[in-house]
């Protein structure tokens, strides 16, 4: 329901009152709830790289993904990194959990790019968009790339459908309306990030332009058909009560009060009870080589 999907924080994480908690588990159900993504993608990823010394999940929330990684490349070093203190609490309570090897590091990214250190496979998802210069900030990772290492980029694909166009209360069309007023707001956020500087997104060729080698992009879907298991339904109500607080005036009163009843637990027609109810959607992998000598 984001642009990009991925777990990146939108949020000022100088903010003491953030509600780290509630993100954190909303991240960590998101990415539960995408686990077909992240292993297909972490299949496709293994084949590109051999025997990488040292991983680094950059941005990484909860550390969902920087599990997955070090469940992946099993003797390297998996860092996970992030500016949130809290969310990389939550990582290393995933990785004890599930008996994985993991180190944190806490970095305020993007200004620490340069103190990630060297790596041999560099994942991101969902961060670069919140990052005003994208294209400085894949130099810097690039740079970060020991020869042959690989960087995988985790932007576009399409916006998550979950609900059919007329859901039997409310104007029908609701999620294209929802989509509308976020592309503003996504061009409002671009706009007012640090250093703000427009591109043109292509991934491909903006990872050349780091110096490295485009080598693959491929999407993923997830399709997970009605009726929804709990989580899948728990994670649409907290992802559509944040994006009614996010957009706030950007959707009319009548909208608002569709997503009211869809996210009030004890309406029959919310999102925990609907039984058309479904999860659509699609994201992409950038990645890209560090050449080196032969």
């Amino acid at each position: 329901m984001s642009q990009g999907h991925g777990h990146g924080h939108g949020h000022g994480h100088a903010d003491a009152d953030y509600d780290w908690a509630a993100l954190g588990e909303m991240l960590e159900r998101n990415a539960e709830v995408h686990r077909d993504f992240l292993d297909q993608a972490m299949d496709w990823l293994r084949v590109q790289v051999d025997e990488p010394a040292r991983v680094i999940d950059v941005g990484s929330g909860p550390g969902v993904a920087a599990c997955a990684l070090a469940e992946t490349f099993g003797d390297a070093e998996v860092v996970a990194a992030d500016r949130a203190p809290e969310l990389l609490a939550l990582a290393a309570k995933r990785a004890a959990r599930l008996g994985i090897e993991l180190t944190t590091l806490q970095a305020d990214l993007p200004e620490a790019f340069g103190e990630l250190g060297p790596a041999d496979v560099i994942w991101t998802s969902g961060v670069m968009h919140h990052i005003g210069d994208q294209q400085a900030a894949l130099d810097e990772l690039g740079a970060l790339l020991r020869p042959g290492g690989v960087l995988a980029v985790v932007e576009g694909g399409l916006p998550m459908r979950f609900l059919p166009r007329d859901i039997g209360f409310g104007r029908p069309g609701l999620q294209s309306r929802l989509e509308a007023a976020n592309d503003e707001w996504f061009s409002d956020m671009r706009a007012g990030l640090p250093g703000s500087t427009r591109t043109v997104e292509d991934w491909p060729a903006m990872l050349a332009k780091a110096g490295l080698m485009p080598s693959a992009s491929r999407t993923f879907l997830l399709d997970l058909p009605a009726p929804l298991d709990t989580e899948p339904r728990l994670l649409l109500r907290d992802m559509l009560v944040r994006r009614r607080e996010m957009l706030g005036d950007r959707i009319d009163a009548d909208d608002h009060a569709t997503i009211d009843r869809l996210v009030h637990d004890d309406d029959r027609d919310s999102l925990l009870w609907r039984p058309d109810a479904f999860v659509l959607s699609a994201r992409t992998v950038h990645s890209a080589r560090r050449l080196g000598p032969a």
